[in-house]
C-alpha cells in the first residue's frame, strides 16, 4: 500500500504549518496530469517558490510530450517516439526538483482534507496538498458500439498507445484501416496511415468533414481527402467483430479491416473535479477565473479540461488547443505557488494539415456566430499564395466572418500553402479588436515568392468593406500580379 511518509499529511495538518530546515515555510503542490499544462504548472510553481514540494501524478508512462506530433510519428515523419518528448523524466526530477510519478492515477479529490487518493503498480494511498492543479486534459469519445474492447482498436490519445500502434504498423500486419471521425485528429490519422502504406477508409456520421470550419472550407478538405482515401459521409459504425482480422459494420455493411481508429472527438476529462463539486459548463468543462482558480478552495485547473474566456464570444468556452494548455498551466502554477499571473483569453486559432492542404481557422465561423446571436455574414475570396507568375503559386481560399458594420468575428483559410501564415494575421486582428476596415489598411509584406501585391487577407478585407471592389480593382491585383 502506498502511504505518504510525511506525518503531517497523514494526520491532515496543512503543510503551511510545517517548516523547512532553514525555518522557511514549506508547502506542497500536487499536479494531476503530466501533459503540457501539468508540467508547465509544476515548472512555473518551482520557479516562483524554489522550496516548494511539487508532485506530478501522471497516469501514463510518459510526460511532457507533444501529443499533436503523434500522427507524424505514426506516419514515419517523426522516426522515434522519444523525439516527441520535450524533456526526459530525469530533467524534471534531477534538475527542476519535481517529483514526477509516472503510471500513478488519481482516483478522487478530497477537498475537505486536502488530499488526493492515488493508485499505482505499488498499491493505493493518499497524498496531501496545500494547492492542487488539475490538468487532466481531454479524453476520447468512444461511441457505444459493440466490439471496441478488443485488440486492433485504438483512440490515439496517448504516446503509450501510439507506440503500440506504430509497432503494429512496422510489423507489416496492417494493410487496411478504418478511421471513425473526420475532424482534426481523424484526418491527421488518415494521412499518417496512408503515409505508412495503409489503405484507409474514413467514416463520418456528419454530412461533411471538419465540423469546426464553414462549408466552403470543409468542401476543399473533403476533396483533398478523397484524393488519398475513401470517405463515407453520413455513415455510422454499428459494430466491430473479430475473426480473421476485424470486420467493421458501417450502416449495416461489412468492411474487412486490420485496424480501427476511433477519432470521434474528445470531451473534457473533468470527472474528478465535477465529483468534487467544481462549477462547470454544460459540456463539462470546468469554469476558472483569470488566475485559473476553480470554485473549489485551493484547487486550480488548466489545459484542455477548462473553459477559457473567448475574446470574441465575450464569455467562457471550451477550446482544447495546445498553446492555451501551456499558457494556462504556467498561470495556474504561478498563482498556486503564490505568484501573480492571469490568462487573457483565446480566439480559437487552429491549423490542420490534410495531406497537401493547409486548413486554418480563428474566431467564429458563420454558423457559430449566428448561433451566438450575432448578425454575421461571410466574405469569400479566392486569391493566390504567391504572385501568379511565380513558380509554385496556388489558389488560396479566404473567408472572413464579420458583422454588417465591419466588426471582425473570425476567419478561415485553405490552400496548399500560406494558410498557416495568414491565419495568425487574423488571430492578431481579433486580439487587437480590429475591424475589417482596419484589416484592409494593414501594411503586410509583399514579394513574389511569398505573396501577391494584394495579400489574400487584404483582398478579402477590401471586399468585405466594399463588396463591389472586385469589379473596381484590376483583375491582376486580386489574382496576384505585381504593380
Amino acid at each position: 500500500m502506498l502511504v505518504d511518509d510525511r506525518r503531517d499529511d497523514l494526520v491532515g495538518v496543512s503543510r503551511r504549518e510545517a517548516t523547512g530546515r532553514r525555518g522557511q515555510q514549506v508547502g506542497r503542490l500536487v499536479v494531476i496530469g503530466g501533459g503540457a499544462a501539468g508540467m508547465s504548472a509544476a515548472s512555473a510553481a518551482r520557479r516562483v517558490a524554489p522550496d516548494l514540494d511539487a508532485v506530478v501524478c501522471e497516469a501514463g508512462g510518459f510526460a511532457a510530450y507533444g501529443m499533436c506530433g503523434i500522427p507524424y510519428f505514426l506516419g514515419g515523419t517523426v522516426p522515434r517516439a522519444e523525439s516527441l518528448l520535450a524533456y526526459p523524466p530525469s530533467e524534471f526530477r534531477a534538475n527542476r526538483g519535481i517529483d514526477l510519478r509516472l503510471r500513478t492515477r488519481v482516483d478522487a479529490i478530497d477537498t475537505a482534507r486536502r488530499q488526493v487518493h492515488i493508485s499505482s503498480e505499488d498499491g493505493t494511498g493518499s497524498l496531501g496538498y496545500d494547492a492542487l492543479v488539475v490538468a487532466t486534459g481531454a479524453e476520447p469519445v468512444r461511441p457505444p458500439v459493440p466490439g471496441l474492447d478488443q485488440p486492433g482498436i485504438f483512440t490515439i490519445r496517448s504516446l503509450d498507445e501510439a507506440i503500440e500502434l506504430r509497432r503494429l504498423l512496422d510489423s507489416g500486419a496492417v494493410r487496411r484501416a478504418v478511421v471513425v471521425g473526420a475532424g482534426y485528429v481523424g484526418l491527421e490519422t488518415a494521412e499518417a496511415l496512408v503515409c505508412a502504406g495503409v489503405e484507409v477508409e474514413v467514416v463520418e456520421a456528419l454530412p461533411r468533414v471538419l465540423g469546426t470550419v464553414d462549408e466552403p472550407i470543409a468542401e476543399l478538405a473533403r476533396k483533398e481527402l478523397e484524393r488519398h482515401a475513401r470517405l463515407r459521409l453520413g455513415a455510422r459504425l454499428d459494430a466491430v467483430r473479430a475473426g480473421r482480422g476485424l470486420t467493421a459494420v458501417v450502416d449495416g455493411t461489412e468492411v474487412g479491416t486490420d485496424l480501427v481508429v476511433i477519432a470521434a472527438g474528445v470531451r473534457p476529462a473533468t470527472q474528478l473535479l465535477i465529483q468534487a463539486g467544481a462549477e462547470h459548463l454544460a459540456d463539462r468543462s470546468v469554469v476558472v477565473d483569470p488566475g485559473m482558480r476553480t470554485s473549489l478552495p485551493e484547487v486550480f485547473a488548466a489545459g484542455d479540461c477548462v473553459a477559457l474566456p473567448h475574446l470574441v464570444l465575450g464569455g467562457p468556452a471550451w477550446v482544447p488547443l495546445g498553446p492555451a494548455a501551456n499558457k494556462t498551466g504556467r498561470v495556474a502554477g504561478t498563482v498556486a505557488a503564490g505568484g501573480a499571473a492571469s490568462f487573457a483569453g483565446v480566439v480559437g486559432t487552429a491549423v490542420v494539415k490534410v495531406f497537401d492542404l493547409e486548413v486554418a481557422r480563428t474566431g467564429l465561423g458563420l454558423a457559430e456566430a449566428r448561433a451566438a446571436g450575432l448578425a454575421a455574414m461571410a466574405t469569400d475570396v479566392v486569391s493566390r499564395s504567391r504572385a501568379k507568375y511565380y513558380p509554385g503559386s496556388s489558389p488560396l481560399h479566404v473567408r472572413l466572418v464579420h458583422t454588417p458594420d465591419g466588426r471582425l468575428l473570425g476567419g478561415q483559410l485553405a490552400g496548399c500553402e500560406g494558410a498557416a501564415k495568414r491565419i495568425d494575421v487574423l488571430a492578431t486582428a481579433l486580439h487587437a479588436g480590429l475591424t475589417v476596415t482596419d484589416l484592409a489598411a494593414l501594411d503586410l509584406s509583399y514579394a513574389p515568392p511569398f505573396a501577391p501585391v494584394y495579400d489574400p487577407v487584404l483582398a478579402a478585407a477590401v471586399k468585405a468593406v466594399r463588396p463591389d471592389a472586385d469589379r473596381a480593382r484590376p483583375a491582376a491585383s486580386t489574382s496576384g500580379g505585381s504593380p
